[in-house]
């Protein structure tokens, strides 16, 4: 496809260090409010092509903390996101009429003039596993936190319910972006906000373990709940997932640890409680389906249903997404 690839040549060779431009403050978005009370989700929503065959792709608009912000939205959760878009190109246009279509505030969004959204494209083998390769160099949701207002930006997270994110917004926007937002989770925390955090560790996202490792640490030290998997924590830690667990469940995190074997295991300083594997579905695309399993367990959490409750109506939705291609379903495909 021409215009994938000139896209994809304008946002950054793949491998290749892009040049830096110039930061001014970004314009806000112009639709939506935050309301008190509700969700926060930042991280950054890119341009999806899921290849079809050698020479076409089906163009999509995805990323994990936004597929997630988009489902808590359909369960029925006020939702703002945070992130950075270009200014008035066709891409950016599409993702924020994507919000809107959603129902996602944009009050959170600030547009960079001359910047283009990232871009990945996935292939899928007979199983519907995934490979993904990226283009996403100069996408203005790497400096977000330069281009924010920054007291709007507390304002919102300190009046939130719940603030999510995952180790994917930790680890693009850098360190003088994790400057500002952890230093903030931390006081949203101690204000008593719920912190959601994902685990989802991509090694070639980061400079190198010590860092991911100290980042991730710093953010899972203020969540009140933590997903992740006996992958990710041999990833960014290299020890036991259960091991590993119980210590963040002693310190007061809600863990929710994925096992290798499909069992989920919910651990708190209350003790344990595990779900066994749930029937197999047949699968078409596992994207989005870890995304819309936290979706629906933090909308049943937060919801006041126990942990039982919110693992079985995560497994019911990542049960209905993994059916579908793409990671966000029809909206008439979504559970009852």
């Amino acid at each position: 496809m021409v215009w994938g690839r000139t896209i994809a040549n304008r946002l950054c060779r793949p491998g290749v260090a892009s040049r830096a431009r110039p930061l001014q403050r970004s314009a806000p978005s112009r639709r939506g409010v935050v309301r008190m009370g509700g969700v926060v989700a930042l991280g950054e929503c890119m341009v999806e092509l899921a290849l079809n065959g050698a020479a076409t792709a089906l163009v999509g608009y995805a990323g994990d903390t936004f597929n997630t912000a988009v489902y808590l939205r359909r369960l029925g959760r006020e939702v703002a996101y945070g992130t950075a878009l270009g200014d008035g190109d066709p891409f950016s246009r599409a993702i924020a009429a994507r919000m809107d279509e959603e129902g996602l505030s944009r009050a959170l969004v600030v547009e960079a003039a001359n910047r283009l959204p990232g871009l990945y494209a996935i292939s899928r083998d007979q199983a519907g596993e995934r490979s993904f390769y990226y283009w996403r160099g100069e996408a203005p949701a790497r400096d977000y936190y330069e281009l924010v207002d920054v007291a709007k930006l507390r304002g919102a997270v300190m009046g939130a319910e719940l603030v999510y994110l995952s180790a994917i917004s930790l680890a693009v926007i850098g360190e003088r972006g994790r400057a500002v937002l952890i230093p903030l989770l931390r006081e949203a925390a101690e204000q008593g906000v719920a912190i959601g955090f994902d685990t989802n560790f991509r090694a070639r996202l980061w400079p190198d373990r010590a860092i991911a490792r100290a980042a991730i640490r710093a953010v899972i030290g203020v969540s009140r709940y933590l997903s992740t998997s006996e992958e990710d924590a041999a990833g960014f830690d290299a020890g036991d997932s259960a091991e590993l667990g119980r210590d963040w469940a002693a310190k007061g995190v809600e863990v929710v640890l994925r096992h290798a074997d499909r069992r989920i295991e919910v651990l708190t300083k209350d003790g344990a409680e595990s779900f066994a594997a749930p029937p197999s579905v047949p699968v078409v695309d596992t994207t989005g389906a870890g995304d819309a399993f936290n979706a629906g367990y933090l909308a049943a959490r937060l919801g006041g249903k126990p942990a039982k409750d919110a693992v079985a109506a995560a497994r019911r939705l990542a049960g209905i997404v993994v059916q579908h291609p793409g990671a966000i379903i029809p909206k008439t495909a979504m559970p009852d």
